[in-house]
């Protein structure tokens, strides 16, 4: 146990934080011996989410293990899998890694929903959108979603490689405050502890420089595929986002308590929260693929931290599809906003001064009330 201040320094991005992923690796959730869930373990951190809920923080869950469990069941000798085997372990083995969070989370009353991402869905526009909003709204329903990469379709060329990755790309999707990544190592160091017994535990990373990223090595794990290497690669992504990420030790019982109480663990620290990040991102890195025109009244609720709704729009001009940035413009052609529409421009035409109850009868089917949400817009003057 630590002291009180030691305890505030150490956990406060995760105690303070509103959304956390938490990813766990394949060395920490399968029993290489057998190929089995490490069932008491699992429990123990069941029980840290409940925790973590109990206290309104949202949580996601990115979890390894579906090759590693599969594999044992068909029978596959220990050693590298072609590509095609595989595929096969993740198909067996994902069932057995569903059922398994299923049934921990389920003891502490926590409905629990399954996803499985390919890079795509990530890294192409119109597919990020579609994962992002199932993944807000499982979180507002009070799910929380397991997540692994897509390893029965998954390619050796089109595929997240490791699952820190993917938790890196979870957490900027959904703009979580912390990533924790549970490890088979309670932090980065200076060198291999495993092989240098003069490497130094770094605590704290303010900035990702050149020096940090070559003390990054190897898996050391016989069924992950990640490393510090991999850590690293993750925290660059997460605190682009505005994430904190923390490397911690994920093999004893109680993970996530233990860092809340002070153990040994290394943050990795954003310069600006995830909606100053993404407000930022939005404001100037987007290129604007077309404007809206708005009346004075809506002009005004958006100063006042509103969202743009269809009634609010005067005029519509360019060619876009949901997703992409615009730019908002008031009555006079003063840019006012930019911000990321829900709708294309000709789904835009139809809705242009009408009521966001009137979108199924206009458009056939009811998407989002807003235009532009207000987590989606930036004011600009």
């Amino acid at each position: 146990m630590t002291t009180p201040s030691r305890v505030q320094t150490s956990a406060q991005p995760l105690l303070q934080a509103r959304r956390i992923v938490i990813k766990v690796g394949s060395a920490l959730l399968a029993d290489p011996a057998n190929g089995s869930v490490k069932r008491d373990w699992l429990e123990t951190l069941a029980a840290d989410i409940s925790a973590l809920r109990r206290r309104g923080q949202e949580v996601l869950i990115v979890s390894s293990g579906a090759v590693a469990l599969g594999r044992r069941q068909l029978g596959l000798a220990p050693g590298k899998l072609k590509l095609e085997e595989k595929q096969a372990s993740a198909a067996v083995g994902q069932i057995r890694l569903a059922h398994a969070w299923t049934e921990v989370l389920e003891r502490h009353e926590l409905s629990v929903a399954q996803i499985l991402l390919t890079p795509g869905d990530t890294e192409q526009r119109r597919r990020y959108l579609n994962a992002r909003n199932t993944l807000r709204m499982l979180l507002k329903l009070g799910s929380v979603p397991v997540i692994n990469e897509n390893d029965t379709v998954a390619t050796a060329e089109i595929r997240y490689g490791d699952n820190d990755r993917l938790a890196a790309r979870v957490a900027q999707m959904i703009s979580a405050d912390c990533l924790i990544l549970l490890s088979d190592v309670d932090g980065l160091y200076t060198a291999d502890p495993t092989r240098d017994p003069n490497a130094q535990f770094i605590p704290e990373v303010r900035e990702i420089t050149p020096e940090i990223q070559a003390m990054a090595g190897g898996s050391s794990s016989a069924v992950g595929t990640g490393g510090m290497a991999t850590k690293i690669t993750a925290a660059k992504i997460a605190v682009g986002a505005g994430c904190h990420m923390c490397v911690a030790l994920g093999r004893e019982l109680h993970p996530v308590k233990r860092i809340e109480e002070g153990a040994r663990c290394s943050w990795f620290y954003p310069s600006a929260s995830p909606s100053t990040m993404r407000k930022q991102w939005i404001a100037g890195t987007l290129q604007p693929a077309g404007e809206i025109y708005v009346d004075d009244g809506a002009a005004a609720a958006l100063r006042r931290g509103k969202s743009l709704l269809p009634a609010g729009m005067t005029r519509i001009v360019g060619h876009f599809q949901r997703g992409d940035a615009l730019i908002v413009r008031d009555a006079t052609g003063k840019e006012i906003a930019r911000g990321l529409v829900a709708y294309s421009s000709g789904d835009a035409e139809r809705l242009l001064g009408h009521k966001s109850s009137e979108i199924p009868a206009l458009l056939g089917f009811h998407g989002r009330d807003e235009m532009i949400h207000r987590d989606d817009l930036v004011l600009t003057n």
